[in-house]
């Protein structure tokens, strides 16, 4: 009997493309901008779960804004939130090579997916709170929040807002919005959800949202979200920005054979569908639906942002061993700055001068910042926190056995 059984074997997914194959997205289905409808915001999630097998897109190859998502931001909120991309873009590069410099110990870019953050801040109210991963600081620059503040926090200089405690790029700013990073994966999903919760049973009118990468979406905790979301109607939008690489780790992976992240929703009754994480208009329109259906009480939605991660997973990673190096250029929604500075363009609103001139700005503006981030100190030198800090902020009133030691410390 046993002679005739074949034996049991297992399905490891495998990347399309491989370093030094030539990349290929044949398989990638992308309907035309325009083409998804968008349905009213107290939709049953059963009546939308095809949503979660296309994608919301707006502007279409030719830079032209279409559709029923297209529409809801001014010529001045989109010169805005072009600046808000390169800004970001900007800050990124000078960040990137610090860190080769030895400046700070570590770094993670945002190339290739600024929208996703840029264009969801402007969607949201003051008070709302985002639990974000490492690759939200758009949410920040998009908001107001000053860059000095955040270089000094990757610096770890004595003006450092978190004294040394986080990581470099883990910012934390209850003021605008953006909860304290955790390094441990998937903690903040269903940390948004108790935030929401909190908030609906308070009476208040703050909603939540929560961040989660397409490889953390393996942990437990973001199933738990989905759970206690789903079970109260929480007043949250969950966000999975899939940029196809969890690391080394291609998404196929944590997705299982589901067939999209978005999907994942509607065993939870959750609303759910994806959007076009290059698009700047798609990514605001979709976060403004989603953020008015909570706000409104109709509860969470699920919102898997399709993108690419163009650079390295962290100054920690080479991507050239384990995807190819024109992967990136392949990819077929292209840039988010390029697409929406092309249909500003179109519109007459912006030119390729003035884009080079703002560029120009910009690099002008984040060199100045930096140097007086580095005025102040750098992981290689200048005024670092003091060790002071290690025995402030934890207990509201400072145990005897912690004034002991700082004292015996000479602090």
């Amino acid at each position: 009997m046993g002679s005739d059984t074949a034996p049991l074997s297992l399905n490891v997914p495998e990347p399309g493309c491989r370093p030094g194959d030539t990349p290929d997205f044949s398989d990638f289905e992308i309907p035309r901008a325009g083409e998804v409808g968008r349905p009213d915001v107290d939709t049953d999630p059963d009546a939308i779960r095809d949503m979660a097998f296309s994608i919301v897109r707006v502007l279409n190859k030719e830079g032209e804004a279409v559709g029923d998502w297209a529409g809801a931001l001014s010529v001045d909120e989109l010169r805005d939130g072009l600046r808000h991309m390169m800004t970001l873009r900007t800050f990124d590069a000078r960040m990137q090579i610090a860190q080769r410099q030895g400046k700070t110990s570590f770094y993670m870019q945002h190339l290739g997916e600024e929208a996703v953050s840029c264009a969801f801040a402007r969607a949201l109210q003051p008070g709302d709170m985002n639990f974000p991963t490492y690759r939200q600081a758009g949410l920040l620059i998009a908001s107001g929040y000053p860059m000095l503040t955040m270089m000094n926090q990757i610096y770890s200089n004595a003006e450092d807002p978190l004294a040394g405690r986080q990581l470099p790029i883990m910012y934390s700013s209850k003021e605008h919005g953006f909860f304290s990073i955790s390094g441990n994966l998937g903690t903040q999903f269903v940390q948004s959800v108790g935030w929401a919760m909190g908030s609906a049973i308070s009476g208040d009118t703050k909603i939540s949202t929560g961040w989660i990468g397409d490889g953390s979406t393996a942990e437990n905790d973001f199933h738990a979200a989905m759970v206690f979301a789903s079970t109260y109607k929480a007043p949250v939008v969950l966000n999975i920005v899939n940029n196809q690489w969890a690391i080394s780790t291609f998404q196929g992976i944590a997705r299982g054979g589901v067939g999209t992240f978005a999907a994942r929703g509607h065993g939870f009754g959750i609303a759910s569908l994806r959007v076009d994480g290059n698009d700047y208009l798609a990514v605001h329109a979709v976060a403004k639906w989603a953020a008015e259906r909570a706000r409104l009480g109709h509860g969470p939605t699920l919102i898997e942002h399709v993108t690419y991660r163009a650079g390295g997973h962290s100054t920690s990673d080479d991507p050239s061993a384990y995807r190819s190096k024109s992967e990136a250029a392949a990819w077929p929604l292209g840039d988010p700055i390029e697409r929406l500075k092309q249909h500003l363009i179109k519109i007459g609103e912006w030119s390729e001068d003035r884009h080079a001139q703002a560029e120009a700005e910009i690099l002008d503006s984040v060199i100045s910042v930096q140097k007086e981030a580095e005025a102040v100190g750098t992981l290689a030198g200048g005024k670092a926190p003091s060790p002071r800090d290690m025995f402030e902020g934890v207990y509201e009133t400072m145990p005897a056995h912690l004034i002991r030691q700082r004292q015996e410390a000479g602090f």
